[in-house]
């Protein structure tokens, strides 16, 4: 998810603190972030939004897929 990554550089978070704070290990959030197979579900994506002080529905497509 490139929205994830942009929004957490632009806090200058780290992929570390990243996982830390939404309960998840370094090597999964890297690997969503440099591989389009791995995916965050919707938990993850409310728990990004928190972390990150944003709305869950910035990071899902406005249709159906």
């Amino acid at each position: 998810m490139n929205e994830v990554r942009g929004r957490r550089e632009a806090l200058d978070m780290s992929q570390e603190t990243l996982s830390f704070r939404i309960g998840r290990t370094h090597s999964f959030v890297g690997n969503v972030e440099c591989n389009d197979e791995k995916k965050y579900n919707f938990v993850d994506i409310n728990e990004i939004a928190k972390v990150l002080n944003c709305s869950p529905k910035d990071f899902l497509p406005q249709d159906s897929l």
